[in-house]
């Protein structure tokens, strides 16, 4: 009896997950402009710890996204701040989400890939968002003493309690349906995330943060003399190639302007 009672659980519980698949919200995907690209740059030097690119120049671009999830909505992270200097957004992320008429309030989550200003500069716009911060990023920030290159100001509303962080160990199924996953890899930083969005007609999308800067770095297993960990950046680069590879997943790398394109032109989203 026992035992037809089990098999009876098993099988209720198949069928919900075959439901609640079918029944899964529509999902999209945009790329707005943070920042104002600088002057190509050359990256041997900063960008490999092997001197493995020569006189090479990368034209670097400073990238957020939105994804719309039924009616929610969540941005991936938030670029420079207006007041930052030579490379500040020609239009905050406020204005730019308020032509599809999206206000601060509707953001449901902020999720944030590491704690470097290119990319957490706006995230103080978002107040009522719930933020999704790798948990080594979230000890770091909130330490005594913050390491360099920690931008800790726009997050003073949740440092304070005032607004509601969840940090992540491990990775994050945002929605619970396995269509939005933050990915913990970190090297880059000590908590550093990438996110995997699985849109319906695209397929599954990739936006690496910082796990990798340009092109040349993912093919080469390139690291960043800056970086926090060289192994765990390789290791995470590793397992974004593998996740890649068996999704047959489109890779958008943040920061090359060689992959903007890969997304249609905003206000437009990817399905």
């Amino acid at each position: 009896m026992n035992r037809t009672w089990t098999m009876l659980a098993i099988g209720a519980g198949l069928w919900a997950g075959v439901a609640a698949s079918a029944q899964a919200a529509e999902l999209s995907l945009a790329r707005i402009d943070c920042g104002t690209p600088p002057a190509p740059t050359i990256v041997n030097e900063r960008f490999s710890d092997t001197f493995a690119y020569g006189d090479k120049k990368i034209q670097f671009v400073f990238s957020c996204y939105v994804i719309k999830h039924g009616d929610d909505y969540m941005l991936w992270d938030t670029g420079h701040a207006m007041t930052a200097p030579n490379v500040a957004p020609k239009v905050s992320l406020v204005e730019t989400l308020a032509k599809i008429d999206v206000k601060p309030d509707q953001i449901k989550y902020v999720g944030i890939s590491h704690f470097h200003a290119d990319h957490t500069g706006q995230v103080a716009s978002f107040p009522k968002a719930t933020l999704l911060i790798g948990a080594k990023e979230w000890e770091a920030i909130t330490s005594a003493h913050p390491p360099q290159g920690a931008n800790v100001k726009p997050f003073e509303g949740w440092i304070k309690g005032d607004n509601k962080v969840e940090p992540q160990p491990l990775d994050k199924d945002v929605f619970g349906d396995g269509t939005v996953i933050m990915l913990r890899t970190p090297g880059h930083t000590p908590g550093h995330s990438s996110l995997l969005v699985k849109l319906a007609q695209m397929g599954p999308v990739i936006l690496t943060g910082d796990a990798v800067h340009f092109r040349e770095n993912w093919e080469s297993d390139g690291v960043p003399a800056f970086n926090y960990d060289r192994a765990q950046s390789v290791a995470s680069l590793q397992r974004l190639k593998k996740i890649a590879e068996n999704l047959k997943a489109t890779v958008i790398i943040q920061h090359d302007a060689r992959d903007v394109e890969k997304l249609p032109v905003f206000p437009a989203f990817a399905k």
